[in-house]
C-alpha cells in the first residue's frame, strides 16, 4: 500500500457541508515524488473540502519549511513557505476545458487522491528567487567561501556607454 494512498478522500458519503482534513507532509511523502523541485521538508495542510450539490470547492492552506538549494552559493537551506489556494471539482462523463482552477471528475469516482495537488501547490509555493535569509544584522548567511570565488568573477560595468549601443540608438533616431 502507498503511502500516497493516505491522502485518498472518499467525498461520495460525505453530507453536503465543510468538511476538514488536516495532513502532515514529510520527507517520505517527497520522496514518492522522484526528480520533484523539493526533497524534505515538514508542511502542514489544512483541506477544507466544501461538498454542495453540483459540485465540490476544495481549499488548501500550507504552512511550514521545505529544504531548497540556494541560487548564489547552491547550498541547502530551509524555506519557510506559505499559501492558501482553491480549486473547484466538477462532476460529469466528459472533461471541459475551464481553466486550471476546474478538476472533473467522472460520476462514477467515489473518492480523490490529494497527494499531486498537495504537491503541486507546495511547489507553486516556492518562491522564485531563493536565497538564504540574512540574518538579523543584514548580512548574507550564504555561504562565505563561494560568495569570495563568485565576487572574483563578477564583472563591473564601465562609467562609460557602450559605443555599439549608441549606433543601435542613432538608427532608432532616423526612422
Amino acid at each position: 500500500m502507498s503511502i500516497l494512498s493516505f491522502y485518498n478522500v472518499a467525498f461520495k458519503g460525505l453530507s453536503q457541508g465543510k468538511h476538514i482534513f488536516d495532513y502532515e507532509v514529510d520527507d517520505k511523502f517527497f520522496h514518492e515524488f522522484e526528480g520533484g523541485l523539493v526533497d524534505e521538508g515538514k508542511v502542514n495542510v489544512r483541506l477544507t473540502l466544501e461538498k454542495q450539490s453540483a459540485l465540490m470547492v476544495l481549499w488548501f492552506d500550507l504552512k511550514g519549511t521545505i529544504k531548497v538549494q540556494c541560487d548564489r552559493c547552491l547550498e541547502m537551506y530551509d524555506q519557510p513557505i506559505e499559501s492558501q489556494d482553491r480549486i473547484f471539482v466538477k462532476f460529469g462523463e466528459k472533461e471541459f476545458n475551464e481553466g486550471d482552477d476546474v478538476i472533473w471528475v467522472s460520476t462514477n469516482d467515489y473518492q480523490l487522491n490529494m497527494a499531486q495537488l498537495i504537491y503541486e501547490y507546495i511547489g507553486l509555493a516556492i518562491p522564485i528567487k531563493r536565497i538564504h535569509p540574512d540574518d538579523e544584522n543584514g548580512n548574507s548567511t550564504c555561504d562565505p567561501e563561494m560568495i569570495e570565488k563568485l565576487s572574483k568573477y563578477v564583472i563591473e560595468e564601465d562609467e562609460q556607454p557602450n559605443s555599439v549601443w549608441d549606433d543601435l540608438k542613432k538608427l532608432l533616431d532616423n526612422e
